[in-house]
This record gives C-alpha cells, structure tokens and sequence, in this order.
C-alpha cells in the first residue's frame, strides 16, 4: 500500500523520494481526481440536457470594471500565504515528520507563506487594474447550468466534507467526547453518507437559488456521484486508511509474506502471537470474543488477496510490524481482512456503467436519480455485512448507521420511481 506519493515512488521505482512527496496523501490525491471526473461528466451531461432544451440559462446583473477591493486582496492573500506556509515548510522538513502531523500543526515556512500571499494578491490587484473602466458599470449576462460546475463541484467538496466529519464523530460518539477538538480536526475518519446527506442539501441549495431544474440535475449527477464513489474508495483501498472489512479467518500470512489458506485455529493463534495488535482489538471491540470475523474461502480463479489482504504500510499505521521497515507506517494488519474498498471500486465502477449507459433511454425526470438511490443503497446495504462499523440497537436488531441510511434510500428510491411514473401517466391521460 502507498499512504503517500513517497512510498509510490520509492517502492516502484526503487529511488529514495524527495521530502516533500510524504504530503501529497495518497486518499487526498484520489479525491482530488474524484471531483475533477466528477467536474468534467457532469459537464457533459448538463451541456446534452442544455441542447435538448432541458434546462435553461439564468440572467443576472453583474458589475464589471471595478478596481481590486480590499476583502478581495485580502483573502487573496490569506489563501496564499496558508498555501505557501505549509508547501514551502513541507520541502525544508525532514523525512521524520508525520505528514498528517505536520499538515495539521502549525509548522510551515513563514517566509514562503508571506511570498504565496503577496503574489496571489498581487495578481488579483493586476487582473483587476487590466478590466478596470473609468465609469464601473452594470451588464446583463446568461449563465448556463454548465458554466455552474466549478460552484457546484465547490459546494458539493465542503458541505461533504463536513457532513462526512458530523456523521462521523455521531456514529462514534464515545470517540468523539474523549476528544472533541482533535477528532473534529483529525484528518481521517469520515462517513460517505454524511458527506452525500449535506452536499445534495448545498446543492439542491444552490440550484433553486439559480433556477435550475432540480430533477434534470440530480439525473445529470446520478451517474457522476457512482464514479467519483469508486474512485474515492481507490484512494481508501491503495492508502490503507481504515475502511476495510471484518477478520478473513480462512486465509493468512505465511512466514514469507504471501497470503495463504490457513489452518483451523489460525485466527485465535495469530491473535495471542500479536498481542499489541490484540489488545488494539480488544479496546475497540471490547473483548476478543467480540472481535468480528468469519470464514470464507473464494473462488481459485481469484488471487488469494481478493478475499483477504494485509494492508501493509497503511495510512492508520495499525497492526503488527513488518520486518525491516522503519519510519512511519511499518504496520500491517495480521490477522488479514476482507478488502472491501476493492469490492465497492468494481460494485460502483459497474454501476455506473449501468447508469452513464441508459441515462438517455429514461425520460422522466428524476427516475434516473431514483435508480441511482436504489442501486447506492443496495451496494452500501450488502457491503456493510462484512464492514466494521458501529451497530445500534434498535427493536432488537443491530444495524449500522450506513445501514439505516441505505435502507431509506432504497425506500425513497423506489418511491421516487413510482412517483415520477405515475406523474408522467396522469398528464399522459386526456
């Protein structure tokens, strides 16, 4: 596994990396990439809805020709010089130094910090003087849905990533009131739902303020959230960062490394031979008898990995040493565990497929979106079977948060579907 660009690097290609590649993360990079597909597909898809007469532009009043403010340079600035102070800071530290540490202390390069600044306000000021006019005035202007993306994309990044922190620290409450500032400030742990939940709320938001048809954008985004959901989980998979499944008990690691069939017992035996690991276990689940795992052997024709993987060097830097590793994230996990970020990125991939296929065969709005919420939900609903995650107890059951979620979005899924086709029969009648 690779946490960061370093160990890509450095593990590929047999080099020793520059310091600075530890801070180009590798979930971080993978999410990036997310919303840069997801910027580029929804593009696409509004432009064929804009020429089919779907959806509309929007006039509004803007003023051109004004000079540079000073809230505009000011922010300008800020934003630059918090950009300069950590990159800058990240090529003068040593390899010793925990990216994820150091991106969240206040360590950085203060003259890089004030360099950035003055050149992102400075260039603000220089773009403002070149269309300033002597008289500021007033002009009407169409803005496209599709001219839109970048407020959208925007929007949808930070109402995400703070509903996927809320949903988060609520679904590991006695986590997070140990700890407040840091689980709020740490930069792992987020809920895909919490994130989905806000951002649609920002969006939706957004797009009535600005006249766009609510149901022929969430069909243009149905296809977009599945393929930026498989590519985020890449980042999960190749970074290690915690969201795999439950204990594989059928397979291990042998003294070499491979991952083998393991013998009856193997589990229990491992589990006393990693007794640091154990009592990691042991603190989250509450006793071993409660650590979840099971046992199933798959299909020869896969690679043994497919069923059960080791996450070396993972990002969370959990579990027993590797053997001559030194330096941050010299762990992996032993006993092994179902991946199952692999599973969702080939689940989602296809599904997406699915819905980028018909999205132009289904006419009604919001029926595409619909099949979007069953489809997400059914997957989510399955993969939490062999997930960790916190259960509640409700009427007797024990369902996770992801669970409970899915479920309601298969519900409203379906009757989405209903609603919408028995809408476009009613006005179909004479």
């Amino acid at each position: 596994m690779y946490p960061n660009l370093y160990f890509f690097l450095k593990e590929t290609f047999n080099v020793q990396p520059w310091n600075f590649t530890q801070y180009i993360n590798s979930f971080g990079f993978f999410v990036a990439l997310a919303f840069v597909l997801s910027a580029v597909l929804l593009t696409i898809e509004l432009k064929r809805k804009e020429k089919q007469g779907l959806l509309q532009p929007k006039e509004e009043t803007i003023k051109v020709g004004e000079p540079a403010r000073w809230p505009e340079l000011t922010f300008n600035f800020l934003f630059g010089f918090v950009v300069g102070y950590k990159i800058l800071g990240a090529f003068l530290n040593g390899s010793d130094v925990n990216p994820q540490e150091y991106i969240f202390s206040s360590k950085g390069s203060l003259a890089g910090g004030l360099a950035l600044g003055l050149l992102f306000s400075g260039l603000k000021y220089w773009e403002k003087k070149k269309q300033a006019l002597p008289k500021p005035e007033e002009r009407k202007i169409r803005i496209w849905p599709h001219e839109r993306v970048g407020d959208i994309i925007i929007i949808g990044a930070v109402a995400g990533f703070l509903g996927a922190k809320i949903f988060d620290n609520l679904e590991n409450w006695d986590r997070f009131i140990k700890n407040p500032i840091a689980n709020l400030l740490a930069p792992s742990g987020l809920t895909f739902y919490g994130g989905l939940i806000l951002a649609a709320i920002g969006i939706l938001w957004y797009a009535y303020r600005k006249g766009i048809n609510l149901y022929h954008l969430v069909d243009a985004v149905a296809p977009v959230l599945m393929i930026a959901y498989a590519v985020g989980r890449i980042g999960c998979h190749v970074s290690g960062d915690g969201d795999w499944g439950i204990f594989n008990t059928a397979y291990m690691l042998d003294p070499i490394g491979s991952i083998v069939p393991a013998p009856d017992g193997e589990f229990n035996r491992t589990l006393m031979a990693n007794q640091g690991f154990t009592q990691y276990l042991t603190s989250e689940f509450g006793s071993i008898d409660k650590i979840p795992h099971t046992s199933f052997t798959g299909p020869g024709f896969l690679p043994n990995w497919f069923w059960a993987y080791n996450y070396p060097h993972n990002v969370n830097d959990i579990g027993t040493p590797i053997a001559g590793c030194t330096g941050n994230y010299c762990n992996q996990l032993n006993p092994l565990v179902f991946p199952t970020p692999l599973y969702e990125i080939i689940a989602c991939s296809l599904l997406f497929l699915v819905l980028w296929g018909i999205r132009k065969k289904i006419k009604t709005p919001g029926r595409l979106f619909a099949l979007y919420l069953i489809f997400n939900g059914i997957e989510r609903f399955l993969i939490e079977k062999i997930r960790v995650n916190t259960t509640y107890s409700i009427f007797g059951f024990h369902p996770t948060q992801a669970e409970l979620i899915s479920t309601l979005l298969v519900i409203g899924g379906i009757w989405l579907w209903w609603k919408k086709g028995k809408q476009e029969s009613d006005m179909s009648k004479p």
